[in-house]
C-alpha cells in the first residue's frame, strides 16, 4: 500500500454552495496547508462562547487539486481517500461526485474512489470539502474548525488488507518468551480465486532482531478471508513506560513472482492488567499510573498541532515523572498516539463527553446561566456506535493504550440526569450554582437510563477488543454505583472522588479503581500512594488549554502543569518532587495564608525581590534530604505534610537562597536570588534528547518542519528577569508562524508578529526546511539573531 499526503489546499471562509463542482473556479481562494484550523486564525472576542475559547466558527470550504500521475499506475487497483479528522460536519465531493460525510469532528473516515477514478477524463483529481461549525457552543472546550488532521490518498493492490484489517495482540509475555497473534482480513477485488502467501516480519526497532511468521490461504473472487498466525517471540523486548520498545510489523501478500502488496504497522509486545487489590501491572511488575488529561489544542496552532510541538510538550511532562495520558474527552490525532508509543505513556482512550442528551455548555463564563445545549448529543443515536467502533479500529494496535473509555462524566449531577435518591446533588465543578440547580427535579431525565446505554456500549467494546478493559470517568459514583451505570465496566474511573475510595473498595471489591481525573493537591496524590488498590491518577490537566474559561478576558483554562507555551509552571516542580525518581530541588514562594488554595487558581510563584520584608514565605520542593541556606547560613525547614513541601523559617539575610536535595547518592541544587530588570534576550532552539529523537524517528513518526525557539528575558546576573516586555520576531529563510507566551489573558491575535512575554518567557515557532535566521527585538534591549 502506498499513501500520499494531501497538504496543499485552497480555502474560503464562506458558504459557497456551488463549490462541490469539479469545474468551479477557486482561483481567488486562499492557499492553506492541511492540517488547518481556521478558528484560531480569527480574533478573540467576548461575544463568542467562553466554553470554546471566545473564538468563532462558521462554514468553510476546502478544495484540493491532485495530479493522478503522482499516484502511478492505478489501473485495476483500489484507491481510497482518508480523512484523519475534520471538525466538523464534513461533506465530501470528488470530481463532482458526492461521497458522503461525517458529523463527528474526531472520527477517521474514508471513501472508496476506485469507481469514480475510472470515469476520470483528465489528470486533475478535485476534492471539495464543506465544513460546518456554526454551533460554537457545541463543546465545553475548544475544538477548532476545519480539516485539522491529515488527509491522504491510499493506493492498494487488488488483493489487499481490508481497512483496519490488521490486529496485533500479545497473548502472553515475560522476559523469556512472548506469544503474539496476528490476524488480518484480506480482500480479493479480482475476478478469479487467488492463492495468497502471507509473510510477516516482526523487526525490533531497538536491536534489529527479526522474527518471521507466514501462512497461505485462498480467497475467492470478490470475497474476503481471514489470515491468522500465532507464534513465539523468544527473549522479547517488552514495551513499558520505562523501556518503550517497539517493533515494525511488515506484511507482504504475494500471489506469484511479481504480484505483491506490502503493509506496515508499529506495534509493541507487553502484558498488563488492573488488579482490584494491587493496582496496575505492566509485564508482571507493579506500576503506579502518574497521568495527566490532555485536550488536543496547542495555543496558536489551535487543533492542527504539529508533531514537534507535541513532542516537546510530552517530553516536558515526562521530565516531571508523568507516565500516562488520558485523551480528554475524544479520540485525538494519530500522531499523538504514535508519540505515546515511542516515548512510553500509558493511554486511556476516550470516545465521548456526552451521549443522547447534551450537557450544559457555558458561553458567558463558567456556570453563568443560562447555558446552551448544542453539541454531539444530536448525532449520538445515529453515529455513536460507529464512532466508538472507529476509535477502537483506528487505535487498537497502539502499545500505549491500556483502556477504552466510553464516556466522561456522563453521570454529572443534574446535567441533565437526576435521581430521586438524592434531594440535591453537587458536582465537582458546581461553584456558584444555585440551590435550585442542585435540587432534584423529576422533570429531568432519570439517571437509571444511563445503565442501559452503558451496558450497550461496553458490550460493543468487549466484542471488538476483549484484550483491554472498558472504563468511564465517573462524576458522581455516590449515585452511579447504585443505578447500574458502573456495573458493566472492567475498570472504574473516579473523577475527583478520592474520599470514596476506601468505602467503595470494600463494597465493590471486584472492580479495580483508577483516578481518571484528579486535582493537583497532595491529599489527592496520597490517596494513590496510601492505597495499593488504586492504580494511579490522571491530573486535570497536564497542559493549559483553550476554552472552558471562567470569564473574559481569559480565553483558556489555567489547570495545567505546563502553560500553553509548553513551559513548566512552578507548581509543576512540586509535582516533580512527588512523581520523579531523580532528586528534585526547587525554591518558590507564596503569599502567607494561601497554603490551602487551589494550585491552579492561585499559582505558586518564583520569588520577586521582597522575600524577607514582604508578605511572602519561602517553600521548598524536595524529594530527599533538603538543606536550605542563605549567605552560607543554614535556614531551618519545616515539613508541611498536608501540602507535600517544606516551609522555611525566617531568613537570616537577603542573600541568594541555595537549596540542595540529597537522594540515593545524588544531589540536586537550586539557587534563587533577586530578579532584576531585563537587559538582554536569551534564545535557544529546542531539540529533543538524542534517545527520544531516535525512538520517535525509528517509530516512523513524521515531523512537520517546525523549529521551536525558547526565549527568556535575562537580568544583569543572568537570572530570569523580573519584568515582561513585548517581543517581536521576523524570520529569514523560513516562515515565522507564531509567538506564544502562555498568558491566557493576552488576547493579541496570533497573526501578529509581536507578543508580550509572560513570567519572562515566550516561545517562537518557525517553519524551516533548511537554514534560517530568526531575529528578535524587545524595547530597550539589544536585538538578537538566532541561526536555525
Amino acid at each position: 500500500m502506498h499513501s500520499y499526503d494531501i497538504r496543499r489546499w485552497v480555502f474560503t471562509l464562506s458558504d459557497t454552495p456551488e463549490a462541490w463542482a469539479k469545474g468551479f473556479d477557486d482561483a481567488g481562494w486562499r492557499p492553506v496547508t492541511v492540517p488547518h484550523d481556521w478558528s484560531i486564525e480569527q480574533g478573540f472576542a467576548e461575544h463568542y462562547s467562553s466554553g470554546t475559547g471566545y473564538l468563532p466558527g462558521g462554514i468553510g470550504w476546502y478544495r484540493a487539486h491532485v495530479s493522478l500521475r503522482q499516484l502511478g499506475d492505478i489501473a485495476g487497483k483500489h484507491v481510497r481517500l482518508r480523512f484523519h479528522g475534520v471538525y466538523k460536519n464534513a461533506q465530501v465531493w470528488v470530481n463532482g461526485y458526492h461521497m458522503g460525510g461525517r458529523p463527528s469532528g474526531y472520527a477517521e473516515f474514508s471513501f472508496d474512489l476506485t469507481e469514480i477514478l475510472s470515469y476520470a477524463n483528465s489528470d486533475d483529481l478535485v476534492i471539495s470539502v464543506r465544513v460546518e461549525h456554526t454551533d460554537i457552543s457545541d463543546s465545553r472546550w475548544y475544538n477548532g474548525s476545519g480539516i485539522n488532521r491529515y488527509v491522504a490518498l491510499e493506493v492498494h493492490e487488488p488483493v489487499r488488507v481490508a481497512e483496519y484489517g490488521t490486529v496485533f495482540e500479545t497473548q502472553s509475555a515475560n522476559a523469556g518468551e512472548a506469544t503474539v497473534r496476528i490476524s488480518q482480513r484480506l480482500l480479493n477485488d479480482g475476478a478469479a480465486t487467488v492463492r495468497v502467501a502471507v509473510r510477516h516480519e516482526l523487526r525490533s526497532l531497538q536491536s534489529d532482531r527479526i522474527h518471521r511468521f507466514e501462512t497461505t490461504l485462498e480467497i475467492a473472487a470478490g470475497a474476503s478471508a481471514e489470515a491468522i498466525v500465532a507464534g513465539a517471540v523468544p527473549e522479547p523486548e517488552l514495551w513499558s513506560d520505562s523501556s518503550p520498545n517497539l517493533y515494525r510489523l511488515s506484511t507482504t501478500l504475494s500471489r506469484g513472482l511479481d504480484q505483491h502488496a506490502s503493509y506496515r504497522e508499529t506495534v509493541g509486545i507487553r502484558s498488563f492488567r488492573f488488579d482490584a487489590e494491587q493496582g496496575f501491572f505492566i509485564n508482571g511488575e507493579p506500576r503506579t499510573l502518574k497521568g495527566v488529561c490532555l485536550h488536543e489544542d496547542a495555543g496558536p496552532f489551535g487543533t492542527a498541532v504539529p508533531t514537534e510541538v507535541w513532542l516537546r510538550r510530552l517530553l516536558a511532562l515526562k521530565q516531571l515523572g508523568c507516565n500516562g495520558v488520558r485523551m480528554a474527552h475524544n479520540p485525538h490525532a494519530p500522531e499523538l498516539y504514535r508519540l505515546c508509543d515511542a516515548l512510553g505513556f500509558y493511554v486511556i482512550d476516550e470516545a465521548f463527553d456526552e451521549w443522547e442528551n447534551p450537557k450544559n455548555k457555558w458561553w458567558q463564563g463558567h456556570n453563568v446561566y443560562p447555558p446552551r445545549h448544542q453539541g454531539y448529543a444530536r448525532d449520538f443515536h445515529e453515529w455513536g456506535e460507529r464512532d466508538l467502533v472507529n476509535m477502537i479500529d483506528a487505535h487498537r494496535n497502539h502499545a500505549s493504550i491500556i483502556a477504552w473509555s466510553i464516556g466522561n462524566e456522563i453521570d454529572y449531577p443534574n446535567d441533565p440526569y437526576a435521581s430521586a435518591m438524592f434531594e440535591a446533588m453537587t458536582g465537582n465543578n458546581d461553584a456558584n450554582k444555585s440551590a435550585k440547580q442542585r435540587a432534584y427535579d423529576p422533570n429531568r431525565p432519570d439517571a437509571r437510563r444511563l445503565a442501559t446505554i452503558s451496558r450497550r456500549l461496553a458490550a460493543i467494546v468487549k466484542a471488538k477488543d476483549p484484550t483491554r478493559p472498558v472504563t468511564v470517568g465517573a462524576a458522581f459514583p455516590e449515585l452511579s454505583r447504585y443505578t447500574g451505570f458502573l456495573e458493566p465496566l472492567d475498570l472504574v474511573g473516579y473523577n475527583y472522588k478520592e474520599h470514596l475510595y476506601p468505602a467503595d473498595h470494600d463494597k465493590f471489591p471486584r472492580q479495580p479503581i483508577v483516578g481518571s481525573e484528579n486535582g493537583h493537591g497532595y491529599a489527592e496524590w496520597r490517596a494513590v500512594v496510601d492505597n495499593a488498590y488504586i492504580s494511579g491518577q490522571f491530573l486535570w490537566t497536564g497542559i493549559d488549554y483553550l476554552g472552558e474559561t471562567d470569564r473574559w478576558p481569559h480565553h483558556g483554562s489555567r489547570a495545567g502543569l505546563l502553560t500553553l507555551a509548553g513551559f513548566a509552571k512552578h507548581s509543576a516542580q512540586l509535582r516533580r518532587s512527588w512523581w520523579s525518581d531523580e532528586p528534585v530541588a526547587y525554591i518558590a514562594t507564596r503569599k502567607r495564608g494561601e497554603d490551602a488554595k487551589n494550585l491552579w487558581s492561585h499559582p505558586i510563584a518564583r520569588a520577586p525581590n521582597d522575600i524577607v520584608e514582604g508578605d511572602l514565605e519561602v517553600i521548598c520542593f524536595s524529594n530527599g534530604e533538603p538543606r536550605l541556606s542563605a549567605g552560607g547560613v543554614d535556614v531551618p525547614l519545616r515539613r508541611d505534610e498536608s501540602q507535600g513541601y517544606w516551609v522555611a523559617a525566617a531568613l537570616p539575610s537577603a542573600e541568594p537562597l541555595v537549596l540542595e536535595t540529597h537522594r540515593n547518592g545524588q544531589v540536586a541544587k537550586d539557587v534563587l536570588g533577586p530578579r532584576g530588570e531585563a537587559v538582554r534576550i536569551d534564545a535557544a532552539v529546542w531539540r529533543a534528547p538524542a534517545d527520544a529523537d531516535h525512538r520517535v524517528t525509528a517509530a516512523g513518526v513524521r515531523g512537520d518542519g517546525i523549529v521551536q525557539v525558547e526565549c527568556t528575558l535575562r537580568d544583569a546576573q543572568g537570572a530570569v528577569a523580573g519584568n515582561d516586555l513585548p517581543i517581536s520576531a521576523e524570520a529569514e529563510g523560513g516562515t515565522l508562524l507564531f509567538l506564544e507566551s502562555g498568558d491566557l489573558s493576552d488576547n493579541t491575535p496570533y497573526a501578529l508578529r509581536e507578543r508580550r512575554s509572560f513570567d519572562g518567557r515566550i516561545i517562537v515557532f518557525v517553519h524551516a526546511d533548511g537554514p534560517a535566521v530568526l531575529r528578535l527585538k524587545a524595547p530597550g534591549l539589544p536585538a538578537l539573531e538566532v541561526r536555525l
